[in-house]
């Protein structure tokens, strides 16, 4: 069963010093969560697609380089001829934590074309996307173009809805666009800060249910060092997180996503998924997760199958 992933594919300029001047030094390590999680299930034994936009410049080429060389489709990624690949500046403080600034005025990932990404879609068994891609009108209609298109084909529905504030107007209209695709999902992963934003109810185990009732057939909801909390129908549980001494917190939430996907493209969908079966795959979407933290990057520090399994 193939995962494609559709929306934003960016450089994550991420800091990793302070001269002796106090001039920053950043990495440009690619990044965009869809694109990091059609990378993450790809590395870990998937077949991954990935459908997005970038821009004719150096950045665009490192891009669709990487996604090449870890194993992920790129047919349907287009290039802008009008705008430059997306920048988006990650500071990290102490405890491994991310702030974020976008160069994106626009950028390359915005200018995706509907009709070129709902065909691109045709065919898969999994259609991923974020919530970033929500935040630009254009990049919307093309996303839910294209998710409306594999869905009605069969296939399964993934949603991570990601809050980047600056990348809103407001919290009214993030809130009201964020929450707008989820009566067409069947996956959905939040993180505890979001529960909220995505359902009113603060309690990630009543924000769970929440969108279960909605519609979801699984929900995720990360739960940072503490793990991960699951609900399935009427049945939920929590996984604990795995120790980890924590480099970078970069791409964590997109490992653990695309373990998990990974794990459900694998075993042909969600047909018959029982609490324990739920609990293994959670469990190992932690433990991708966790390597991936203890590692700089995002992409560059997501594990390969033989390192979880070996």
């Amino acid at each position: 069963m193939r995962i494609t992933a559709v929306g934003e594919i960016l450089v994550d300029m991420t800091e990793t010093s302070v001269d002796e001047r106090g001039i920053k030094h950043f990495a440009a390590n690619p990044g965009g969560a869809p694109a990091n999680v059609a990378v993450a299930a790809a590395k870990l034994g998937a077949e991954t697609a990935f459908i997005g936009c970038v821009g004719d410049d150096v950045f665009g080429t490192m891009l669709r380089d990487t996604l090449v060389q870890n194993g992920v489709d790129v047919s349907g990624l287009q290039v802008s001829e009008t705008a430059g690949t997306t920048l988006a500046v990650v500071t990290v403080d102490a405890k491994g934590e991310r702030s974020f600034s976008f160069c994106r005025k626009p950028g390359a990932d915005t200018r995706m074309d509907g009709a070129k990404a709902a065909a691109a879609a045709a065919g898969t068994g999994i259609i991923h996307f974020g919530s970033v891609s929500l935040t630009d009108p254009d990049s919307r209609r093309a996303t839910v173009t294209a998710v409306k298109a594999a869905k009605k084909a069969g296939a399964i529905v993934s949603y991570d809805p990601n809050y980047r504030a600056s990348l809103w107007a407001d919290r009214e209209t993030a809130v009201r666009e964020m929450r707008a695709p989820l009566s067409l999902c069947d996956i959905v992963k939040i993180s505890d800060e979001e529960t909220a934003l995505l359902t009113g109810a603060q309690d990630p185990k009543e924000a769970a249910r929440i969108l279960c009732e909605g519609g979801a057939k699984l929900v995720l909801v990360t739960l940072g060092a503490k793990g991960a909390l699951w609900r399935c129908g009427g049945e939920s549980g929590v996984v604990p997180g795995c120790p980890v001494k924590v480099a970078d917190t970069n791409g964590a939430g997109d490992t653990f996503f695309g373990a998990l996907l990974s794990r459900i493209a694998l075993r042909g969908g969600l047909g018959n998924l029982n609490a324990q079966e739920i609990t293994g795959i959670v469990a190992y979407a932690n433990r991708a997760a966790a390597l991936t933290t203890s590692r700089p990057g995002a992409i560059p520090a997501m594990p390969t199958r033989s390192e979880l399994e070996g």
